[in-house]
């Protein structure tokens, strides 16, 4: 399994599909795939796709993003990139580029129905899922996933207790940009961040 995960991986970090047989426009700039999957940890983080900083550091979440992040999960740099602790497999695999206005694009839409599926075939030890995002929890939750991401996150304690072998809980993204959101919503580092932190330090310790 550990072996037929790496090869999977190899194989995805050489992919051009974006660029060489793409949805709609091609990815504008070089593609460099950006995940660290693994075949031990039990916990899978579910983001985006890299932005402008993780496309040039080749490592997920190496900006101010991964700082909140980690400071969500309770966890140092150290443990955030040990994968015997944590899968990092993103929706999207490569920076997508920018909008008109500066912002990320969506994660491409080649890489979930290409990837995501063998990949997590490849992980079976993962018993919990952090869909950060809506795109994550599309493709994670299904019909668990609530008609907003405010609506879906709030919920989390009913998503949580659904019988399931995977766990899974949604977070929003990290982005600084979303700071006015978690003004809005103060039970989410009230009431979520601690149930998360002590799921995650269960798993990790």
């Amino acid at each position: 399994m550990e072996a037929d995960l790496e090869r999977l991986t190899v194989k995805i970090r050489a992919c051009r599909i974006c660029v060489d047989n793409p949805v709609g426009r091609p990815l504008p700039h070089e593609p460099r795939p950006v995940l660290l999957p693994s075949s031990s940890a039990r916990i899978l983080l579910a983001g985006q796709a890299p932005g402008t900083k993780v496309h040039l550091s080749g490592m997920p979440f190496t900006d101010a993003s991964g700082d909140r992040l980690r400071s969500w999960l309770g966890v140092s740099a150290e443990e955030f990139y040990d994968t015997e602790k944590f899968a990092i497999v993103p929706m999207g695999f490569c920076f997508p580029g920018q909008d008109a206005k500066g912002s990320d694009l969506p994660p491409r839409r080649e890489c979930a129905p290409a990837w995501r599926a063998p990949l997590m075939a490849l992980m079976p030890q993962i018993d919990l899922v952090l869909t950060i995002g809506s795109y994550a929890q599309s493709w994670h939750m299904g019909e668990a996933r609530r008609s907003s991401l405010t609506e879906t996150v709030r919920d989390w304690r009913a998503i949580w207790d659904t019988p399931a072998s995977l766990k899974v809980l949604p977070l929003p993204h990290p982005s600084w940009r979303n700071s006015g959101w978690l003004r809005q919503n103060p039970w989410f580092e009230m009431d979520l961040l601690p149930f998360l932190r002590s799921e995650i330090r269960y798993r990790i310790a």
